[in-house]
């Protein structure tokens, strides 16, 4: 009887199982655009199905309350072990609660080197220093510098502010500790992908008054999140579908991170979660305007902002927060950033981020290295130490990163 039971549940697992790759696969063919201009399709068709497939599961695990889906994941990507790289000395290392890995050249030196603090991407729910630990070996051996990746509480217990005042406690330790690592404190360089371009950019801004600290040399920016006011640009309608950052993945993580209530979706999509007047104010560096017109060639419909939700607005209004929005920051704070490298890739829905910002940092005469993907997506990078799911765009940003470092 009970050898029956167990089979009974053996063969509902494996039909459960099934069905939710056979949904998986349907719901992709139907929701998810993949660009021709995109190097290797397929590849991206597969590597979405898994990623996809691990989203599922998480959710149903939430469901089920095992576990969350945030949480299954990362448990997931981080099971395969760390390359090693025989070039690269890697070091565990903690400060306080803040779990960090340091990354040496192997190669003795007579000087100092440059010194890149790196926040890996994820929006708040995925990424870690395994997934990123291959970004940091070859930035380290390309670009000959110390890289000290820090690692930051996450969502769904972390909520905002936490990761931005994990990264900030883990730069200012080793912005005090750059003899120990043997770092030049000229060359000092705060980097990150994704939501960590995000908080790369926040502590620039918050140590341009700093005085008691080493002045950050320059700030690398790969396909940012600066932003958290405006859907609709053109980047949001043209690459909403597109892997590996869909828009329902990234309201999922803008709600969970800033702990809003995803009802209010709609009101965000239409524009009514903010005022008139802050969309007037903003739209200087906002508006689609200041986005070049060739990218706005694949599809770009204007939307008409309607009336104030004010429950929405009441629930939002934390988004304006230069912390979640430092492309709104102040002029006379932006206008004192060092100089940036910001890569962008043209089927991200995060592209005119970087453009906007890149826009702002000129025009009030900061230096800025722009370097377009036009094959690239959001998360490219994180394959660059994969094999099967490598793409070549990943080693192009990479390339194009230890360059800037290398001349500054």
């Amino acid at each position: 009887m009970l050898i029956s039971f167990l089979l009974l549940l053996l063969a509902t697992a494996c039909m459960a199982s099934v069905g939710v790759v056979l949904w998986v696969v349907g719901n992709h063919f139907l929701t998810t655009d993949i660009p021709a201009a995109i190097s290797h399709p397929v590849r991206l068709w597969v590597f979405n199905c898994i990623f996809q497939l691990l989203i599922t599961w998480g959710m149903i695990f939430e469901k089920l309350r095992i576990c969350s889906m945030p949480q299954f994941v990362r448990f997931v990507h981080d099971l395969p072990p760390l390359r090693k790289h025989p070039d690269v000395v890697v070091k565990d290392l903690r400060f306080g609660t803040i779990p960090m890995k340091l990354y040496q050249p192997k190669a003795s030196t007579s000087g100092l080197r440059p010194g890149i603090v790196f926040f890996h991407g994820g929006g708040g729910i995925l990424g870690s220093l395994k997934t990123h630990h291959g970004i940091c070996c070859n930035l380290c051996k390309k670009s000959d510098a110390v890289v000290l990746a820090v690692g930051y509480r996450m969502m769904p217990k972390h909520k905002f502010p936490v990761i931005v005042t994990d990264c900030m406690v883990g730069t200012i330790h080793f912005l005090k500790s750059l003899n120990t690592y043997g770092v030049d404190p000229a060359r000092v360089i705060v980097c990150g992908d994704s939501v960590g371009g995000a908080v790369a950019t926040v502590l620039c801004q918050k140590f341009v008054d700093r005085s008691d600290l080493p002045k950050i040399r320059a700030q690398i920016l790969i396909y940012s999140t600066l932003q958290s006011l405006d859907f609709q640009s053109p980047s949001y309608q043209q690459n909403k579908n597109i892997p590996l950052l869909s828009q329902n993945l990234i309201f999922y993580c803008w709600c969970g991170y800033l702990d809003i209530s995803p009802s209010w979706r709609s009101a965000v999509l239409k524009g009514t979660h903010l005022p008139a007047e802050v969309w007037e104010k903003y739209r200087k560096w906002l508006g689609a305007e200041n986005i070049p017109d060739k990218f706005k060639k694949r599809g770009y419909l204007p939307v008409s902002r309607e009336p104030l939700n004010e429950a929405a607005y009441l629930e939002t209004k934390i988004i304006l927060d230069v912390m979640n929005s430092p492309l709104i920051a102040d002029d006379e704070v932006v206008s004192q950033l060092p100089e940036a490298c910001i890569v962008s890739c043209e089927y991200d829905v995060l592209r005119d981020d970087s453009l906007l910002y890149k826009k702002r940092l000129e025009d009030l005469g900061v230096r800025v290295t722009w370097h377009h993907m036009e094959d690239g997506f959001h998360g490219v990078l994180t394959t660059i130490d994969m094999s099967f799911f490598y793409f070549p765009c990943s080693s192009r940003i990479l390339d194009a990163v230890a360059h800037f470092i290398k001349g500054l």
